[in-house]
């Protein structure tokens, strides 16, 4: 069987704070707040995920705010690093952005392109690069404008504690391609125009810890229920050991953990996020599966409030 995913679909990570993970997703980057659900097995415990207009697959980061979580610790068996790309001649301004707002970002290079590289209010590492390819967002907020936002991802780098075993999954089980090999990191790209390009550390990385600032999970694309279906018996085939398939109301989701040990998870395209509100409202109130709507109450008295504002920063 030949699979070929089209690149990443969302990245999930643990946070504290949800108002000041809102303030940093939504005030510094601009990004929509498109659904604010629970954590389907902690429903104490919001989800959020934040995107383009209506969160696309490839656009789609998302987090697990929970105030009493440890300190995490990036390492081994993670995604080290999120790259969002934002249109060509866009770097600039986020660079100007960024120490406007008090945000220390430093510039890299690494295989030929320039990135700004920075923590959000967790120590999540983060970074950003510009590329020609995907469609740019149609969202703007606070001083973010459509044509300086942030696409989706460029990609990630995973940091494995086994990487000739990470890049055999990639290339061999993903269907990705290597394009290249630079200062101990390995390039391997799918065939999508977001979050296509994943680099990946050559030599081993030591065990990290999970908890606030890093990375829960990797979500890579399947098209649909019908692809997803193969992409679960293909995973199986390979010697690994997916989960069941579990509804995610806006997605289906299948997991397994690679020999690096980093978590990936393998998700549908469809339905979106406009599953279970309009996509002019998306965000805008907590939405629940059916099964936890008699305890609405409850859940939402165990959550801390918040609301999307602009940052004083970009209040004129």
């Amino acid at each position: 069987m030949t699979q070929k995913t089209a690149g990443i679909h969302h990245i999930t990570a643990f946070v504290r704070d949800p108002q000041e993970n809102v303030d940093f997703y939504a005030g510094v980057l601009g990004l929509r707040l498109v659904k604010q659900t629970i954590n389907f097995d902690a429903p104490e415990v919001y989800h959020l995920y934040f995107g383009n207009q209506i969160g696309s697959p490839g656009t789609a980061i998302t987090f697990f705010p929970w105030p009493e979580s440890r300190l995490g610790e990036v390492g081994g068996g993670q995604v080290g690093t999120v790259t969002f790309a934002v249109p060509v001649g866009a770097l600039s301004f986020w660079q100007d952005r960024l120490q406007r707002l008090g945000v220390p970002a430093v510039a890299s290079r690494r295989f030929s392109e320039s990135y700004l590289k920075f923590k959000d209010y967790d120590g999540l590492q983060l970074e950003i690069v510009e590329r020609a390819e995907g469609a740019e967002s149609e969202w703007s907020f606070g001083g973010v404008p459509a044509n300086k936002a942030i696409k989706g991802f460029g990609g990630a780098q995973l940091l494995s504690m086994a990487p000739a075993k990470t890049m055999d999954l990639l290339g061999n089980v993903m269907g990705l391609t290597k394009v290249g090999e630079e200062d101990g990191w390995v390039r391997y790209q799918s065939y999508g125009d977001l979050g296509n390009i994943v680099d990946v550390n050559s030599e081993p990385v030591k065990l990290g810890r999970g908890g606030s600032g890093t990375i829960h999970h990797i979500a890579w694309r399947a098209a649909d229920d019908e692809d997803h279906a193969k992409w679960r018996a293909h995973v199986l085939e390979h010697g690994f050991n997916p989960t069941p398939i579990v509804d995610r109301q806006y997605f289906n989701a299948v997991y397994f953990r690679e020999a690096g040990g980093i978590l990936f998870e393998i998700a549908t395209d469809t339905p979106g996020f406009d599953n279970d509100e309009p996509a002019e409202a998306l965000g805008e109130k907590l939405m629940l599966p059916e099964w936890f709507e008699p305890h609405r109450a409850e859940i939402e008295a165990g959550l801390l409030p918040f609301k999307v504002r602009v940052l004083e920063g970009d209040q004129s």
